[in-house]
């Protein structure tokens, strides 16, 4: 019996003791991650001093975010902090600065800034945020899975004219009637990333097809809101207060169950080493390592990468042609150059393709002026630092969440002659010939340049060109009365809804 209650007794003084090494050790590392935190926020750069917890959300001002930190950079400069509720942002405004940045250590911002609107779907899943290896797998995997569907190649500019062909038709069918644009630029634009994803089209008038056309605007157009920038910088609370931000999850559901059921249709009829399409490709890889548990082809990865892809390839270029089109309107004088000039160069027997784009200068300037003056994404995705740096005399830590104000560059009005108006001489040389500019940045520069850069930038140009090429846009109503201004601004840009008519030249 003694011997039991001793051995007790040392069970029990052991036990004690293990306890107090584990607290000693957890007060330990809770103190010293509490000491980095510390350095981490003594050495950010300056900034509007924030409120406890509430941070620096009194002086975002709803729905003009990227307007603010313009303005806020006049005063703290070029690299400065704000605080997104609980969480310090540093902002890059200017073009020197994000070239300094993500061009000239684009290693460093490399990483990717989390969000909790689309953390909560992906889980650092698919290729926009995950990071790490996992992120240069999958990027590397896309390129090449893309590059063989076409992307790059004259393969997708055959199916880009196609498509032009078709929505054309549609165009044609309006005649003269007021309509909206949108979902047929929506159905065009969509169809071109479908043929390489999902190795097909959608007829314009498919039900479901459209359904899920509206889930991607009514995402983008909630997370450029207000609801979406403040779930984002409270997504714990945001969780229990009702508001339109619930239906950014409700719609994710939705396009999750369709692409999965996209997935299993290519499971159930696909003919091994004979990929039809990038699910196809993902499939086949996945069977290649399906013995590597550190393989990053899994199920879930697949859902979120074809979900990048397939939102990624539609909603952005879609909203740019949706604002081109506006802004033609608003300035029929430049629609009236680019169809002097297209029929100069091209004539109206055949449809513009992209060889023609290097001897229409006006129209490649009006066609970039366009991506710059409406910024598609002000804020660009945000970025987070992979290991220190120093930036304009600050320094930064690893991890460092961080805004490249990809607005402020087309808004600098040191690399544009006229940046706060529509003008293509932004892009014009004294001669009259094109003259790029690396302020020029709509898919954000460096390695997480977006991966369907080429594919949007011959898209809108194929596209545009062609509406232009055929048909005179009348406004409904006076040009004078057209705003251009967002109708919300955030994530994105998106205009504002509108109906043109269509008279065949």
């Amino acid at each position: 019996v003694e011997g039991a209650r001793h051995d007790r007794m040392v069970t029990c003084e052991a036990t004690l003791l293990l306890l107090l090494i584990l607290t000693l050790m957890l007060m330990s590392w809770g103190w010293l991650a509490h000491q980095a935190r510390a350095r981490m926020q003594k050495d950010l750069p300056p900034g509007p001093a924030p409120l406890p917890l509430l941070g620096n959300l009194l002086q975002l001002q709803s729905g003009h975010l990227d307007r603010v930190l313009m303005e806020l950079s006049s005063r703290w400069g070029p690299v400065f902090t704000v605080w997104l509720g609980p969480r310090p942002a540093v902002v890059l405004s200017g073009y020197a600065a994000l070239r300094d940045a993500l061009v000239l250590q684009a290693d460093a911002f490399s990483g990717r800034g989390s969000m909790a609107v689309f953390e909560r779907f992906t889980h650092g899943n698919g290729i926009v945020f995950s990071n790490g290896p996992r992120w240069r797998t999958l990027r590397n995997f896309a390129l090449g899975a893309l590059k063989e569907f076409g992307v790059g190649t004259s393969t997708i500019e055959e199916r880009i004219l196609e498509e032009t062909a078709c929505v054309l038709d549609e165009f044609q069918a309006t005649m003269g009637a007021p309509f909206d644009p949108r979902r047929l630029l929506d159905n065009a634009v969509s169809n071109v990333i479908c043929t390489v994803v999902f190795g097909k089209r959608y007829n314009y008038g498919d039900p479901e097809f459209l359904r899920l056309l509206d889930l991607f605007s009514d995402n983008f157009r909630i997370m450029s809101s207000r609801w979406g920038e403040t779930y984002n910088m409270f997504p714990s609370f945001m969780d229990w207060i009702p508001g339109p931000h619930h239906r950014i999850f409700k719609n994710f559901q939705e396009l999750r169950l369709f692409i999965s059921e996209q997935i299993q249709w290519h499971r159930q009829s696909r003919q091994t080493g004979e990929p039809r399409d990038f699910i196809d490709c993902f499939l086949e890889q996945m069977d290649k390592e399906h013995q590597d548990p550190e393989s990053h082809f899994q199920d879930e990865t697949l859902v979120m990468t074809t979900h990048n892809l397939f939102f990624g390839g539609t909603e952005t270029t879609s909203t740019t042609l949706r604002y081109g089109l506006l802004i033609m309107l608003k300035y029929p004088e430049v629609a009236a150059k680019v169809q002097e000039e297209l029929d100069a160069t091209v004539g109206r027997t055949r449809a513009p393709s992209l060889a023609d784009r290097a001897h229409l200068p006006y129209t490649n300037a009006v066609l970039h002026e366009i991506q710059r003056f409406i910024s598609v994404l002000p804020l660009g995705l945000p970025r987070a630092l992979i290991r220190d740096v120093n930036l304009r005399n600050h320094f930064l830590h690893k991890g460092t969440f961080v805004i490249p104000l990809l607005v402020s560059a087309h808004r600098d009005p040191t690399q544009f002659k006229d940046p706060d108006h529509f003008n293509p001489t932004n892009f014009l040389d004294d001669q009259g010939e094109f003259q790029n500019n690396d302020a020029f940045m709509p898919f954000a520069p460096g390695k997480r340049m977006c991966l369907g850069a080429g594919l949007a930038r011959s898209e809108i140009f194929l596209f545009l060109t062609a509406i232009l090429q055929k048909f005179s846009l009348l406004p409904v109503g006076s040009p004078a009365d057209i705003d251009l201004t967002p109708q919300c601004t955030g994530l994105g840009n998106v205009p504002p809804a509108f109906q043109l008519r269509l008279v065949a030249r």
